[in-house]
């Protein structure tokens, strides 16, 4: 069992303990989201049923899967509209982190049989959405997702994790400089695997570090002009690491 799952699941428990003492509001939101926990930690029930419908990419097709949190989730309904006529996949959930997605990796993209793969996550585990983590831990766990997909001959962009001032759930985190060390992580590692880096970060960030307005209503989750700069990006990455040779 590796160290993110141990710490998510002693997370689990001592949110269980204080729900105990909790208004009953919350204790009942508690109860829900370890419900959840027990029943379906990496959400592999999520996607099941479209991954089934889905079926094998068709002869000659160059399918790409958008794998990550609430970002990719909320992003892949207007893949129609900004990503005309291209083989996307959306396969994001929303509140997940590395560990999570690492466990459904198999299932929501290898099994998709993708050309390429791009990953956008780790803010979630800045925010400790499962525990605390460590960039260690998150870099870890973005190789492990780098390592799997090249042995199955997946092409991986790795994304920067996108600016973030504060976390509306989780304040006083002041996670700008520790996104910004991460992103610089993602972008020597990617290089030296022979990946490619996608920066949304750079195109994107105020001068506090965070979300600006304009692209953000809450500062994290890019609305629709914060996805209208991301998409020509993602597009140039992708076309990148198609056209790279092993």
């Amino acid at each position: 069992m590796s160290r993110c799952v141990v710490l998510a699941l002693l997370c689990a428990c001592t949110t269980l303990a204080s729900a105990q003492s909790a208004p009953s509001s919350q204790a009942t939101r508690d109860s829900a989201a370890l419900e959840r926990l027990r029943n379906d930690w990496a959400g592999l029930r999520r996607y099941q049923a479209a991954n089934a419908a889905l079926g094998a990419p068709a002869s000659g097709e160059r399918r790409v899967v958008f794998y990550g949190n609430s970002i990719t989730d909320a992003w892949a309904a207007s893949f129609p509209a900004m990503f005309p006529g291209k083989p996307y996949v959306g396969r994001g959930i929303s509140g997940q982190t590395t560990p999570q997605m690492l466990v459904r990796f198999h299932q929501d993209v290898v099994a998709l049989q993708p050309a390429v793969v791009v990953i956008l996550a780790g803010t979630n585990d800045i925010a400790g959405n499962t525990g605390a983590s460590s960039l260690a831990m998150i870099e870890d766990n973005l190789e492990a997702m780098t390592e799997v997909a090249r042995q199955h001959g997946i092409r991986v962009v790795l994304s920067s994790v996108l600016p973030v001032f504060d976390y509306p759930w989780k304040r006083g985190l002041e996670p700008a400089p520790t996104i910004m060390a991460l992103n610089a992580w993602i972008k020597r590692y990617a290089e030296s695997v022979g990946e490619t880096y996608l920066d949304y970060h750079t195109a994107m960030a105020d001068a506090r570090g965070g979300l600006p307005a304009a692209l953000s209503a809450d500062g994290v989750h890019p609305n629709e002009a914060g996805y209208r700069v991301m998409a020509p990006l993602a597009d140039a990455a992708i076309t990148h690491a198609l056209g790279q040779r092993r």
